[in-house]
């Protein structure tokens, strides 16, 4: 039975599609109670009750939504063009679901334990900005047009600051697959460990650019609604919206997943005398959503000429002098190696 999985073509490709159900099944379901737990967080800061008739607690409302979205009607544009505003949502949730291969939940349980994993989510999230702008192009209308462009050009400004960040972990690791970056911060100090420490100012850095580049509160210019009605989307209805609403999610989760992995520590324990598992990847996963939440929740949005000076007048300056000071102190093996993994067993 294992020579058959392990040895035949149709076994490879059975065991293979069996690995991707068991990532995406878990992950889709998942994002409806994500769902449901960003709008009960907004709902509480802002003292109501939030989701709470269909289910116990309002726990089905994300499934009711799915359904009602489902069973609308799709609405095209009169002068649209028809293939590639079909196209545009299926690719953005397509690329955002392909970027999950390389993410390892537990030591072995990824899907491709590449060594260029970092390539490949940096690759794949930079084709995500086709999907947004072959959406505002196809509906032939100005405001889904202007939304996506706006869209576009954040998304590539924080795009760069993210590159940059994640080179100085890459630097101290001296590898880019995730599970090494992981195990690199593997110690008996635990928490103290983790690159949160030795990378301390890129956290925060990463953590705004990730909402700069998933369009999340405060940086969701291309959905302004005193300004662009609702984006990119906004000729977008039933199944082709979801689409894109589920892409945006699920590229919302990866970033979770990816400061996890980078600087929490993955799926390693905060304390030694603990093991580690996967229920430590999914707590850090959480809670990272969490403040993804509350930044949604309190904070006003910005202007756009203030985004763009953010990202290109403080980020990328601020993350290239990193990755100087970084390559530096790695290069030295200052401090005992605390910014050099590699040359001590990571």
């Amino acid at each position: 039975m294992i020579e058959f999985f392990t040895q035949t073509n149709l076994g490879i490709v059975l065991l293979v599609l069996g690995q991707c159900l068991l990532v995406l099944v878990p992950i889709l379901v998942s994002l409806a109670f994500l769902m449901y737990a960003d709008r009960k967080v907004w709902a509480a800061v802002q003292m109501r009750r939030g989701p709470n008739i269909v289910g116990p607690f309002g726990l089905l409302q994300s499934f009711a939504d799915f359904l009602k979205y489902v069973v609308k009607e799709i609405v095209v544009p009169a002068g649209a063009d028809r293939f590639v505003f079909f196209l545009a949502p299926v690719i953005s949730l397509t690329l955002a679901i392909i970027a999950w291969a390389v993410i390892p939940f537990n030591d072995g349980w990824v899907v491709s334990d590449i060594n260029v994993a970092i390539l490949y989510v940096f690759a794949v999230s930079s084709l995500e900005v086709y999907g947004v702008i072959m959406g505002g192009w196809a509906s032939n209308s100005k405001y889904p047009f202007l939304g996506s462009l706006r869209s576009a050009a954040q998304m590539i400004s924080y795009e760069v600051s993210i590159g940059l960040i994640i080179i100085g972990v890459i630097i101290s690791t001296g590898s880019m697959n995730l599970s090494h970056i992981v195990m690199a911060q593997d110690g008996d100090w635990g928490i103290f460990n983790w690159y949160w420490l030795p990378h301390f100012p890129m956290l925060f850095l990463f953590f705004i650019s990730a909402l700069a580049e998933t369009n999340r509160p405060p940086f969701d210019l291309p959905e302004a609604e005193s300004e662009l009605v609702a984006g990119y989307q906004v000729e977008y209805s039933s199944t082709p919206f979801l689409l894109f609403m589920i892409g945006e999610l699920m590229a919302v989760v990866l970033m979770c997943a990816l400061v996890s992995l980078l600087f929490l520590g993955g799926w390693l324990s905060p304390v030694p005398w603990l093991p580690d598992g996967v229920f430590w990847m999914a707590a850090k996963m959480v809670f990272v959503f969490f403040l993804f939440a509350m930044v949604k929740a309190i904070t006003p949005r910005y202007r756009y000429d203030q985004l763009m000076r953010l990202g290109w007048k403080v980020f990328l300056p601020m993350s290239l002098a990193w990755v100087v000071l970084v390559a530096f102190l790695a290069k030295f093996e200052v401090a005992g190696g605390f910014w050099a993994r590699w040359a001590v067993g990571g």
